[in-house]
């Protein structure tokens, strides 16, 4: 009984894992939100970021997990852009630091502007998890969308990343 019990467990991690590997999330169109939020900690995110905010996709945008000693102007100047588009849109929030601290930084943001929209930028393998802590944080009135920057994550990360989505599920179901 405990083999068989193990054997269906081991059988429904490996359709999860399957269906998390296969099915990434995948980029969005230009469809315009309240506002943009990128997830510091991967190549694309904030670049994809920069360039909707320049094509008018939303008005304002958070780029959370911004290291303290980071300023603006490095950043404008990193990823050639107008500083004068971080003064006015940008806001570098400096709180988070996993992507737990990820969805409450962004979701104190949002309360903060009232936002009903919001487009969530992160990498293809993490937008799963991402996405579920800023649920948890955020009230229900509020709607993401998800727009993923492609990669080529090796297996490893896949099943790190797939592991830590299952940990997080568990937990939210457990209210933790």
């Amino acid at each position: 009984m405990i083999v068989r019990l193990i054997a269906l467990m081991l059988l429904g991690w490996m359709l999860g894992f399957a269906w998390f590997g296969v099915f990434l999330p995948q980029p969005l169109d230009g469809r315009p939100t309240d506002a943009i939020v990128v997830l510091t900690g991967g190549a694309g995110r904030i670049d994809r970021g920069i360039a909707l905010l320049e094509d008018g996709a939303a008005k304002r945008m958070l780029i959370s997990g911004v290291d303290r000693s980071v300023r603006p102007g490095e950043l404008a100047a990193e990823y050639k852009a107008r500083e004068s588009l971080f003064t006015c849109c940008i806001t570098l929030g400096r709180e988070a630091i996993d992507t737990r601290s990820n969805g409450i930084e962004t979701a104190h943001w949002l309360e903060r502007r009232d936002y009903k929209t919001v487009r969530l930028i992160t990498t293809d393998w993490h937008m799963r998890r991402a996405a579920l802590e800023l649920h948890q944080a955020l009230p229900d009135r509020v709607t993401i969308l998800y727009d993923a920057v492609p990669s080529r994550p090796s297996l490893t990360v896949l099943a790190r990343e797939y592991n830590k989505y299952l940990l997080r599920r568990v937990a939210a179901l457990l209210g933790v």
